[in-house]
């Protein structure tokens, strides 16, 4: 996409970014042009970066303004609060963002700052030692992946993917899966049915849990997975009832049916699966190689615990999609951009990107850091096998950029519970997602176009 240095959103395009329900208070926003960014910015700048408490240390921030002389703010990210502050010309220098379904859907808008130009005379984030999980961040108007880059993740893992617990696998008879040859999705669940514990009418231990980082992303990765698109070529509907996606759907469907693991129906009182395995009470995870940074603080669990390759469908492409890629993004608007970018390339490059890379919480979007994951045990160097071969099979699956992510969950989860208990059919439950998402989608083309 050209760059728009100077223009000024329109509001529909800012009452865009909230299409869908996915925020509140939407029609409370204000239309004012934005103030225009100076550019000027150098030593003793403070940078404002909205992202969550556990994204950046105390102690990281204080190095920060020790190593580069700049001052960090941290602002608590909250989608309400940023649509605010981009409307009223005041945002965060730097922005929280999931890049496999926020990179497209910001760029869309014209509120993401193009970082082609800053990439291009860095020494520290160097584009021939970028991981391709960061084309995430690329966006060229149209398709997910290409084009200039609006951001870059902080690292990554392949989130269909699975961790598995060999003393449950042990303790059932299960055959270990194979470290290098996937297995189907009909035998991953057949091995979830045969891991599960139940005792008195309760699941004591889950069999395996696969629910992605969000129904969204985990159906259109699914849907991949068949050898198909949940949407249609440019983005502007799903098509839940295409084979691919029908696949997709009822697989997922099954899966809740049989009670063999989190969903909205048997909800994990933990919220999230890391506890719940670390507890001896899930098999299997599909949580990706950063789950590793949770298992490797328990050194027994740790032992137990193997990596296996991501799930083929029978006759569809051996594909191993990233579902998040989260990192950071610059406003378009944002007034301290060279500031902004030195804090950039040390949040992705120095010190928090090593840290984050010898913790084993994702693989490094930095090829050349690497050599830092975890690989001084026997059980870590297994994994780090089995991911170093997947990496040859990573996709991007690329999303729509009409809706947030956010508001497409909420209408699955208000209608699948129906077919999960047995009282929908999954034919009928693809038409009535067709239906209502494609209603958000549209409304979202309509503002962004």
């Amino acid at each position: 996409m050209p760059s728009h240095a100077g223009a000024p959103p329109s509001r529909r395009r800012f009452l865009a970014l909230s299409a869908g329900g996915a925020v509140a208070g939407a029609a409370a926003l204000s239309g004012c042009a934005m103030q225009v960014s100076s550019g000027v910015s150098g030593s003793g700048e403070t940078v404002t970066l909205m992202i969550n408490p556990d994204d950046l240390t105390p102690e990281l921030i204080k190095q920060a303004q020790k190593d580069l002389g700049v001052k960090i703010r941290t602002v608590k990210y909250d989608i309400t609060k940023l649509i605010a502050m981009l409307t009223n010309g005041n945002p965060p220098d730097l922005v929280r963002g999931i890049g496999a379904v926020d990179a497209a859907y910001f760029a869309a808008r014209d509120v993401a700052e193009e970082l082609d130009p800053y990439f291009a005379r860095s020494s520290i984030l160097r584009l021939d030692d970028l991981d391709p999980v960061n084309d995430l961040w690329r966006y060229d108007g149209r398709t997910q992946g290409k084009g200039p880059r609006y951001g870059m993740a902080k690292d990554f893992s392949q989130d269909s993917m699975y961790w598995y617990n060999t003393a449950l696998f042990d303790k059932t008879g299960v055959d270990y899966p194979s470290e290098t040859e996937p297995v189907t999705y009909e035998e991953w669940l057949d091995n979830a049915e045969r891991l599960v514990q139940r005792k008195n009418g309760q699941t004591t231990v889950f069999g395996g849990s696969y629910n992605g980082l969000g129904k969204a992303i985990l159906l259109t990765s699914l849907t991949a997975a068949a050898g198909g698109n949940l949407f249609t070529d440019d983005f502007s509907q799903v098509d839940f009832s295409s084979p691919e996606a029908r696949k997709a759907l009822g697989w997922y469907i099954d899966y809740c049916r049989v009670r063999v693991g989190p969903s909205i129906i048997d909800p994990d009182p933990n919220t999230w699966d890391g506890p719940t395995y670390q507890a001896n009470r899930m098999a299997m995870s599909n949580c990706g190689y950063w789950l590793g940074g949770l298992i490797n603080t328990a050194p027994k669990l740790a032992e137990v615990s193997r990596l296996a390759p991501a799930p083929v469908f029978e006759g569809g492409p051996r594909i191993s999609t990233c579902q998040g890629g989260t990192g950071l993004w610059m406003p378009r608007k944002a007034r301290n951009k060279d500031a902004a970018w030195r804090v950039f390339e040390w949040f992705f490059g120095e010190a928090p990107a090593k840290a984050r890379a010898s913790g084993g919480w994702g693989i490094p979007t930095l090829k050349s850091l690497r050599s830092l994951m975890p690989a001084q045990e026997e059980h870590q160097k297994q994994v780090l096998k089995v991911q170093e071969a997947e990496l040859k099979h990573f996709s991007v699956a690329s999303f729509t950029p009409y809706a947030k992510w956010e508001g497409l969950e909420s209408i699955f989860n208000q209608i699948a519970p129906a077919a999960m208990r047995g009282d929908m059919s999954v034919d009928t439950l693809a038409r009535r997602l067709n239906s209502a998402m494609n209603e958000q989608l549209k409304r979202g083309k309509e503002q962004v176009g």
